[in-house]
């Protein structure tokens, strides 16, 4: 039900992102609690601000309401990913090169699920981090097929 959900909503926000040059990160229908939440998760190289999140929810909630893909009751949230964007795609991990990722495995590589560090490559097949212990850096090659989970990571 849910990836059903996910999918057509998906459908329905990309032309609409597409006419206002934003891109579409993410898209979870969950339930917390006793409520429903849709959630659309959209970027631009620029940023987004409230006013593209409301332009955005808007339009979508039109076309949600001429489709009617949801049974229940829900409330609608379109937001920007965050500053620990998810990195769901390979084109996202591109353009996250440069960039400190957080990266979570399916089985350990090397003993280790988690790894975290300076994105300095990426050919599409092998994902290639920086990871700094103590005083030293370390490379590390992870498999992207074997990579569970991926975003960008702040640094303090």
């Amino acid at each position: 039900m849910s990836q059903k959900v996910t999918d057509i909503t998906a459908e329905l926000v990309t032309p609409i992102l597409d006419e206002l040059n934003l891109e579409l990160v993410d898209v979870e229908f969950k339930k917390e609690g006793k409520n429903w939440f849709l959630r659309v998760f959209i970027d631009s190289e620029k940023g987004v601000d409230i006013e593209d999140c409301g332009i955005v929810s808007e339009r979508l909630s039109e076309k949600l309401d001429e489709k009617d893909p949801i049974d229940q009751a829900y409330f609608l949230e379109v937001s920007s990913p965050g500053a620990e964007r998810p990195l769901k795609k390979a084109e996202d991990i591109n353009k996250a090169i440069g960039k400190n990722v957080h990266i979570t495995t399916y089985e350990p590589i090397d003993g280790e699920k988690a790894f975290e560090g300076l994105l300095t490559a990426f050919d599409g097949e092998t994902i290639t981090i920086q990871i700094k212990i103590k005083t030293r850096i370390k490379t590390m090659m992870i498999p992207y097929e074997k990579v569970a989970s991926a975003r960008l990571a702040v640094v303090f």
